[in-house]
């Protein structure tokens, strides 16, 4: 009978203290398609950038974070425009404000100009949504950080679920 009460004590207490699994924390969902301009000065690769078209389907909870993240910088070089295309896959999250997410993975850079792509190039994006679907990205690829791009065109969703 007392192993029997120590046993029913002991699962109460794991059953209070285990962590909840991802599923059972609060999931956004951030989804974005869209295009907008860079402030002047923004560059990647020695490229001047202009704009930038976005493309972005993933969920986060807590430190985590599982989707797709596909951007398009456009510049122009002496020899034309230039398009640098990256294509990341988000791993994880850090528990950011309503409205705005903030996550993490690593993503493939392909600079454009012929040379070949760059693999597993550690990224950050934070991702700020306005009610009017309206919203803002700012973009960390290795060690640069771009300049907020105000996304004036498309939309941008990031809502709890």
């Amino acid at each position: 009978m007392k192993r029997m009460v120590l046993l029913r004590g002991a699962l109460v207490f794991v059953v209070i203290l285990w962590p909840a699994p991802v599923q059972a924390q609060t999931e956004t969902s951030v989804t974005g398609a869209g295009e907008g301009i860079f402030p002047a000065g923004a560059s990647y690769l020695g490229v001047p950038l202009n704009s930038l078209t976005l493309g972005m389907g993933l969920w986060v909870a807590g430190s985590s974070a599982l989707g797709q993240l596909q951007t398009s910088l456009i510049g122009v070089t002496p020899l034309g425009a230039r398009e640098i295309v990256v294509e990341g896959l988000a791993s994880t999250s850090v528990p950011s404000g309503l409205h705005t997410a903030i996550f993490s993975g690593t993503c493939t850079v392909d600079p454009g100009d012929g040379t070949p792509p760059l693999m597993g190039v550690p990224f950050t994006a934070s991702v700020a949504a306005n009610t009017d679907g309206s919203g803002s990205l700012a973009l960390t690829l290795g060690a640069t950080s771009l300049p907020a791009v105000a996304i004036n065109e498309g939309y941008v969703t990031v809502r709890p679920q």
